[in-house]
């Protein structure tokens, strides 16, 4: 792990092997032993480095190769090399304060000594040693801690409800199965410090009264479930588990499986479909028996409650909505990845001070916020807080934590039918609202998209979305309208002019869009070789053009023209180029 004194840590999650870092290391690993941690967040810099030196200073190197890689051994393991030609410490923001992520990047987490060196187990411990059950549930109500799965349910009445159950057979459940788009909150947890997962479960676990638990965690996350496995066998190794038996469990991938009945469904192994509430899990859920469902997140603030007390976790955050939450920042982000900040800032500061604001000078348009089943809030609502309540009262949700960042480009219209696209996919079908409804919203938005839209067609979107949300079982169908309701909402100017001038504002609806060669096109041909369907014929030294009844509107000539020779021409009544000529269409 060390050399000298010096640590060198590298990150090996799924961000991070994807970016490269195996390789890297296997480089590092040269000039010594090398600490494998987790992802810390800062997923856009990944391969990311940390070098720990004699008395605690830290330097972080970004975007590391292998070439590189060779420079950070000899500026920190020979004396005579001074410079760091090429480096750039990675940035800080001081907005954070993290409690679920304190340890993601600190700690291998396959090495269960490094979770016990930063209080690992100590607050259940604590809880066996010093709390009984009641005064358990009792700090967490105190706290305020509220279920970070998206429902906002308080985790302490959660708790009580299942103490008071009188039947001896009881379950605690991780819910793992986290299927939003953007969103990767619980699989960077799970990856990077699974043994606080399992250590909040068994806190649950001791409050209620059950002896026996499961993570349910989607198949798609190997690391994950690879990283939690090896953790329940080294903490039972260890005593922690005493008589609880914990276990994971696969989920298919279906994301109507977050929702609990329906994850209850899967783990008996039945269709994962939702059923009517009540009786909710808490009374009748797996097998019959007691249930308590928490999210990844929501165990992960559990041990730190407990080793800080209550009254810690709640001086952050606002009266309603207390403790910090985890966000994935995605999409047109300058520094994507994973923040955790205390209830209460605004969207504005998460995108523009922690994410850097939006790149290549374009300008901030939206951000969509609480996955497929949240809203679209727009700029002009950025200085909205992050709350429960707030948050609301836009029409969006909290959601798990997923926040996809919009910019001028980005057409409303098409980022609806995008979300609403993936619910009518993944509804289970057992609602007619749900599964007839959603299809019937998406043809319509399919006909805007594509400019067929016709007369009474914003009005059926607001009827149908009216239905589906209360017609529907379970929350995937409740919440599926949200993506179109608050585009209508705050851009309803976009679907009219979808509707009425067949024109798409942001130049992304293909239907709507043509390519155009102008006279700065020097005949390089790099359009003609990109071109996967040969709508652009292959002339050397002239300038090209683009057959349209040949084009997919794939954008690939424009990403490979080096010399700006390619426009994104709106078509509709009165259009122009200009805003859309840097666009491409949403694919």
């Amino acid at each position: 792990m060390k050399r000298g004194a010096v640590e060198i840590r590298i990150g090996l999650g799924s961000c991070g092997i994807a970016s490269g870092a195996e390789q890297v290391r296997d480089v590092l690993q040269r000039a010594g032993q090398v600490k494998t941690v987790g992802c810390n967040g800062m997923c856009h810099l990944e391969p990311l480095v940390q070098v720990v030196e004699p008395g605690g200073r830290v330097t972080f190197y970004s975007n590391v190769t292998v070439e590189t890689a060779r420079l950070l051994v000899r500026r920190h393991f020979r004396a005579d090399y001074q410079s760091a030609a090429g480096y750039h410490p990675a940035p800080q923001s001081t907005k954070q304060k993290r409690i679920v992520l304190e340890n993601c990047g600190e700690i291998d987490p396959l090495n269960i000594d490094d979770y016990l060196a930063r209080d690992g187990y100590r607050a259940l411990d604590r809880c066996r040693k010093q709390l009984s059950p009641e005064q358990v549930i009792a700090a967490i109500a105190e706290s305020g801690l509220r279920g970070r799965g998206g429902a906002g349910f308080p985790t302490g009445r959660k708790w009580a409800l299942g103490r008071a159950q009188a039947d001896p057979i009881k379950y605690v459940v991780c819910n793992g199965d986290e299927g939003d788009p953007g969103a990767f909150m619980d699989r960077a947890v799970l990856e990077s410090d699974p043994h606080r997962v399992l250590e909040g479960l068994a806190i649950a676990a001791y409050a209620i009264g059950a002896a026996e638990g499961y993570l349910y965690i989607r198949a798609e996350y190997p690391l994950a479930v690879r990283h939690v496995r090896a953790a329940i066998v080294q903490a039972r190794a260890r005593g922690y588990l005493e008589s609880l038996h914990l276990e994971v469990r696969e989920g298919a991938g279906a994301f109507v499986c977050g929702e609990e009945t329906a994850l209850i469904q899967s783990l008996e192994g039945k269709r994962g479909m939702p059923r009517l509430r009540p009786p909710y899990p808490v009374e009748q859920g797996f097998r019959g028996k007691p249930t308590i469902i928490n999210n990844v997140e929501t165990l992960a603030c559990v041990p730190w409650i407990v080793r800080h007390g209550p009254e810690a976790f709640a001086a952050f955050g606002t009266p309603t909505s207390r403790g910090t939450k985890v966000f994935a920042l995605a999409g047109k982000i300058s520094r994507g990845g994973l923040v955790e900040v205390p209830m209460g800032v605004t969207i504005r500061e998460v995108v523009e001070e922690i994410g850097g604001g939006i790149p290549n000078g374009r300008q901030f348009k939206a951000v969509q916020l609480g996955g497929p089943s949240g809203g679209c809030i727009p700029a002009r609502l950025a200085d909205t807080p992050i709350d429960y309540d707030a948050l609301a009262q836009t029409g969006a949700i909290m959601g798990s934590g997923g926040l996809v960042v919009l910019d001028d480009r980005d057409c409303m219209v098409d980022i609806a039918r995008f979300f609403l696209k993936f619910t009518q996919a993944e509804s289970c079908g057992k609602c007619t609202f749900c599964r007839i409804g959603t299809k019937r919203m998406l043809e319509i938005l399919d006909r805007l998209c594509e400019g067929n839209g016709r007369r009474d067609d914003l009005e059926k979107l607001e009827t149908l979305a009216d239905y589906v949300s209360r017609g529907s079982l379970c929350g995937l169908g409740q919440t599926a309208p949200n993506p179109v309701s608050t585009t209508l909402r705050y851009f309803r100017d976009e679907y009219e002019a979808h509707l009425h001038d067949k024109r798409c504002p942001a130049g992304r609806c293909p239907a709507l869009i043509r390519y155009l060669v102008t006279d700065n096109c020097i005949g390089c041909t790099l359009c003609a070789q990109a071109c996967p369907v040969g709508a652009i014929a292959y002339r050397p030294y002239q300038k090209h053009e683009v057959d349209e009844h040949l084009c997919t509107r794939c954008d690939m000539c424009r990403q490979v023209c080096q010399d700006d020779a390619i426009e994104v021409v709106v078509r509709g009544a009165g259009s122009q180029p200009a805003a859309a000529s840097q666009a491409a269409p949403q694919k």
